[in-house]
């Protein structure tokens, strides 16, 4: 008799993303953020189906090939942005699938590694950059107005005390440019007081910087306008989200193409207002939220939340909609 090979990384809500996608033979699906592989992986080990992942960062789809030979035929990876999956896709001779997960926010190798930037827990270059291309978080830093570092700040990072922070960081950088993850959380722990759930005092302004780079509230817009253009009837989209900023947006999003918002002026005629059909169907109404047993072995799923939508038959609504 034969084991399954262990997976090597079991992502947040793994099991309620793979039981939401329902994963059958013949199926495909379309990891969206593959990372470390955690959600493919689960997938093809659920079922004789094939997945595509999609990551921008090039680390992940190196680190993938190990994957890819494992299951030698049934995984594809593409390097690209989430928001352009339909057209990565059709690139490839697919034009629907039956499942789209999206892990939204940074991995864990980004996370851990200090030279990718990310985290204020160890020193790095600053960077920030999922594509490893671009302006970095240091050029943001070093170069924005001090009320545009405010805005990015207090928007984006959901930071109170943004004004003080961009001030502190325009005084800092007029004496040496910031270049390191942890010259910046040391300037950010200057003027934002320690708080009382333990939360470290960089953590917003470092999500607010690392937004802006990636433009990831953006390309989560994108990426859920995709995924409705690309799947079939009946296939299901699951997204993780980690902050209010992200649930926020997909909530909306899925409430709105589920035709359960509400009219936007009470003063316009029904008549004006033309109709769209729902092009998904909610399949619960509350997120779905880690039980105690995934949060003792993994914190970081405290604030993760699953949002999972099923396509209907109706044209999608696209990015204007």
């Amino acid at each position: 008799m034969t084991t399954a090979t262990p997976r090597l990384h079991i992502p947040v809500l793994c099991d309620q993303v793979v039981a939401a996608l329902a994963p059958r033979s013949g199926a495909v699906f379309v990891d969206g953020t593959f990372g470390l592989g955690g959600y493919a992986s689960a997938l093809l080990e659920a079922a004789d189906c094939r997945v595509f992942g999609i990551d921008r960062d090039p680390d992940a789809i190196r680190r993938g090939a190990a994957l890819v030979e494992r299951y030698a035929g049934r995984l594809a990876l593409i390097q690209g942005r989430f928001g352009e999956m339909d057209r990565l896709l059709a690139e490839r001779g697919v034009t629907g699938v039956d499942g789209v997960a999206l892990d939204l926010g940074v991995s864990s190798p980004q996370l851990d590694e200090a030279e990718r930037g990310f985290s204020f827990r160890s020193d790095g270059p600053l960077d920030m950059r999922m594509e490893q291309d671009g302006p970095s978080a240091a050029d943001l830093v070093n170069e924005a107005g001090e009320a545009e570092l405010a805005d990015i700040i207090f928007h984006l990072g959901e930071e109170r005390m943004a004004r003080r922070v961009a001030r502190a960081i325009v005084a800092a950088r007029a004496e040496a440019p910031i270049t390191r993850t942890g010259r910046l959380a040391s300037i950010v722990r200057s003027v934002v007081p320690k708080s009382k759930d333990g939360i470290d005092s960089a953590t917003r302004t470092f999500q607010g910087l690392r937004l802006h780079v990636n433009d990831e509230l953006g390309e989560l817009d994108r990426g859920l306008a995709a995924a409705e253009a690309l799947l079939a009837p009946q296939g299901r989209l699951a997204v993780v989200t980690f902050h209010s900023l992200e649930d926020r947006r997909v909530k909306v999003f899925l409430k709105s193409r589920a035709g359960e918002t509400s009219r936007p002026s009470r003063h316009i005629p029904v008549a004006d207002i033309a109709p769209r059909s729902p092009s998904f169907r909610l399949l619960q109404r509350k997120p779905i939220t880690a039980e105690d047993s995934e949060l003792r072995v993994n914190p970081r799923a405290r604030s993760a939340k699953l949002r999972v939508a099923e396509r209907t038959d109706a044209d999608a609504w696209g990015e204007a909609a």
